[in-house]
């Protein structure tokens, strides 16, 4: 049974999260913390966040950051399709309403930065936890100069935001998050050694907040697409969408970052390491951030794009996980 839950721990915090869910709803045994619930989640979901950052981000040596072609590669891709997808809406404004919200669901899910905890499942699997730091913050600048080039143009309702004001929303949303933690850690890292290297013992610590993490965020997402006024078939067709941008981006970042390994003439372990570490910088999404913008520049129904991407990337990283040899 322990080794069972070991392998399958994500697959477990999704279920724990979606039931906890469903007995909060429909027990009254909650109901004296329900005016409080939500409050209590909003504050510690960014504290176990920041914890769990803060201790992956204490074993990044600042020198092992670098920029590589396989960054560059990703970049493009995110950043080109999603170009792409949005000229091509404003090309042929004749599209049905339904259709118009898949095509920006899709963009979403493939514009969407790196998740932050990204780097906690990439060390778990054995991957470059510096280069994927490195591409979230290359990501994450990204996005705030390539929404708010396009968002305009697919939804006119955001032509009263400035590009700067859209720019300035998105890094103030996402940096702080990513950069406290980082300086943080590497401040403890120089100017107590004696932490930081007490810090560094419990190995998995990082893996375990990411754990309780998400099931918080799957108790979340289980809560907006139960209570989603929307249709069903629309909602299985974003799914659709969402389940085929996650496959196709872990495939693709793994394509990449191995291509990229060959032609620097890595070794077999180098270039599983790199293929893993491209896949989930490809792949692993901050879906908060997909729901985020979806309500802020886009059609609000494209939100559940970003609860069905965390469904989809979390099951995708379980199985990861189980076939993992520790």
């Amino acid at each position: 049974m322990l080794r069972f839950l070991k392998d399958w721990i994500l697959a477990v915090a999704i279920i724990v999260g979606a039931s906890a869910y469903f007995c909060y709803a429909h027990s009254s045994v909650f109901d004296p913390v329900r005016p409080y619930a939500a409050d209590v989640v909003a504050y510690v979901q960014p504290i176990l966040l920041f914890m769990m950052l803060f201790l992956s981000f204490c074993k990044v040596n600042p020198h092992d950051l670098h920029f590589t072609r396989w960054h560059l590669w990703l970049l493009l891709f995110q950043s080109g399709v999603f170009i792409l997808l949005g000229v091509a809406l404003w090309c042929m404004p004749f599209v049905s309403p339904s259709v118009s919200v898949l095509v920006q669901s899709a963009m979403l899910c493939l514009i969407c930065p790196t998740a932050t905890a990204a780097a906690v499942v990439t060390d778990r699997l054995g991957g470059n936890v510096p280069s994927i730091v490195t591409y979230t913050m290359l990501i994450n600048i990204a996005n705030a100069v390539v929404i708010p080039l396009i968002a305009p143009v697919v939804r006119a309702a955001t032509e009263q935001y400035s590009f700067l004001t859209m720019s300035w929303m998105i890094l103030s949303r996402v940096l702080p998050m990513l950069v406290l933690p980082l300086f943080l850690a590497w401040f403890v890292r120089y100017a107590m050694p004696r932490i930081h290297a007490m810090l560094l013992r419990p190995r998995n610590l990082a893996f375990y907040l990411w754990c309780v993490s998400l099931s918080l965020a799957i108790a979340v997402s289980t809560r907006s697409l139960v209570r989603s006024e929307h249709g069903m078939h629309i909602a299985l067709l974003i799914a659709a969408v969402s389940f085929v941008c996650c496959l196709l981006q872990f495939m693709l970042g793994k394509i990449m970052g191995h291509r990229y390994a060959s032609t620097r003439h890595f070794d077999d372990e180098q270039t599983s390491v790199t293929a893993l570490t491209a896949g989930q910088a490809l792949g692993q999404k901050n879906t908060i951030f997909i729901i985020w913008v979806a309500y802020s520049f886009f059609d609000p129904l494209t939100s559940l794009a970003g609860g069905f991407y965390s469904i989809w990337h979390n099951i995708y990283n379980s199985w990861q996980m189980a076939h993992h040899k520790q």
